[in-house]
């Protein structure tokens, strides 16, 4: 029986652990549609962003209450990592609770520690769900979390407290069936573990032998199908950021959040034009069968690599939404929905190569219009508030700026204020429709 549970428990590892490398492969497909873009400078200071920012949670105790509530549910998933291992040992070998012996007292100290976590986890997952359900978080409740999003939020809570109700039933069963000595580790006594010393013997005190080895397999083997369910829907879910949040923060952009990038093109023109010992036909003479260079972006392909691993970073968590000058009076743009959008038109264009056999065939479709409109892209301000907050360093700004930038030097769609601004400025250099003559005739005024 222990082989046949042993066999079953790798079969399920392998094929579990083979599907998400198979969604991960895509993922990681993906993103490299994306432009190239190079990241590697400034290594020491990428990681300690990367450890401040993403391990650290940082910038998620701007706002305290939901922070704590975020970094009991966050730290409780990185210690019960340590058991975990243990239950993938004790699988494979079918041996029960294998660091019991040789850790003694620490052990205990481990998975107490492991147990507390899990009751703040739970308290905090009850919360969350009574703000998202009950008091209806403004953020949380906006036009674009209505169907799958907001049951997508809902599941992973649901399935968290799944997860802590298997640590506890595990456990406090076990804790039963070793004052009696019946448990599948040999000795008698007590664990001692702090919550499940008390909780075990209060809840299935009163079962029989049978029941209760029913019960510690149902949570032992609960945990585990809970951590291989979860681990593959992160692919279809928000929640990819416990994983893309480290990368994330490492390939953020470390300059000044007021700093633009030129399009390398344009800039090299400019630097052509401004400097007089420059000799333009010393350069190799263009290939006349080249594809000419676009200008900003229009669809998902081009914009860069980091904008894409943006949007499958992106939490939904609308703390970018809620500050937006534009979405607050009543704008259009919600940068929370700027990046769903992005990351939904990306996931249809890994659709069509998988398809199509790893080509992607012309959809009539495009980021542009069909999923993000002028309005949006518009709407902004550029005040870079979003980009302050997001608490894994996302920003929503980047990929409007390059869509602004494919409506003004491809399409000349700009609105007509700003048409008029940048004729003038090309006309009189000045944004307002007289000369440079008259702009001195304010000193001949009395």
């Amino acid at each position: 029986m222990q082989i046949l549970s042993s066999i079953l428990f790798i079969a399920l590892t392998v094929v579990g652990f083979g599907l998400f490398a198979r969604n991960a492969k895509k993922i990681y497909r993906n993103i490299k549609l994306g432009r190239p873009i190079d990241r590697t400078d400034r290594s020491s200071d990428r990681f300690k962003n990367m450890l401040l920012v993403a391990f650290g949670q940082k910038k998620m105790f701007t706002r305290p209450v939901p922070a704590l509530l975020h970094f009991a549910i966050y730290a409780a998933f990185m210690i019960t990592q340590i058991e975990l291992i243990e239950i993938f040992i004790d699988g494979i070998f079918g041996t029960h609770r294998i660091f019991k012996e040789p850790l003694g007292g620490f052990y205990t100290f481990i998975i107490s520690l492991i147990e507390i976590l899990s009751v703040a986890a739970l308290t905090a997952t009850i919360i969350f769900l009574s703000r998202r359900n009950l008091l209806k978080l403004p953020r949380l409740n906006m036009k674009e979390m209505l169907g799958w999003p907001k049951k997508d939020a809902n599941l992973i809570l649901i399935m968290e407290l799944v997860l802590v109700l298997c640590i506890f039933t595990m456990n406090g069963t076990d804790e039963v069936l070793f004052n009696r000595g019946a448990s599948h580790f040999a000795g008698q006594g007590s664990f001692n573990f702090t919550i499940s010393q008390f909780v075990g013997p209060a809840v299935f005190g009163s079962l029989s032998e049978g029941t209760l080895h029913v019960l510690e397999r149902i949570g032992w083997w609960g945990h585990f199908f809970m951590v291989l369910t979860f681990l593959n829907y992160l692919y279809f879910s928000k929640h990819l950021h416990i994983l893309l949040a480290f990368p994330n923060t490492y390939f953020a952009n470390l300059n000044p959040l007021g700093q633009f990038s030129n399009l390398e093109a344009v800039t090299n023109e400019v630097k052509l034009m401004m400097d007089p010992n420059a000799d333009p036909f010393a350069a190799p003479a263009p290939d006349e069968n080249a594809v000419p260079a676009k200008f900003g972006a229009s669809d998902v392909m081009d914009l860069h690599q980091v904008q894409l691993l943006n949007a499958y970073s992106c939490t939904e968590c609308g703390r970018c939404t809620s500050v937006c000058p534009a979405n607050i009076t009543g704008k259009k743009l919600s940068p929370r929905l700027i990046m769903m959008k992005t990351r939904d038109r990306l996931e249809e264009v890994g659709r069509n190569i998988d398809t199509n056999k790893g080509t992607f065939v012309e959809d009539g479709k495009s980021l542009l219009n069909d999923y993000i409109t002028p309005e949006e892209l518009w709407a902004c301000t550029t005040c870079n508030a979003c980009v302050e907050e997001c608490p894994i360093e996302i920003s929503p700004l980047s990929i409007i700026m390059d869509m602004r930038q494919f409506l003004v030097m491809e399409q000349s769609a700009a609105p007509m204020e700003l048409n008029n601004m940048m004729t003038n400025i090309e006309n009189n250099s000045a944004p307002w429709q007289y000369s440079q003559m008259d702009r001195l005739n304010w000193k001949d005024e009395n």
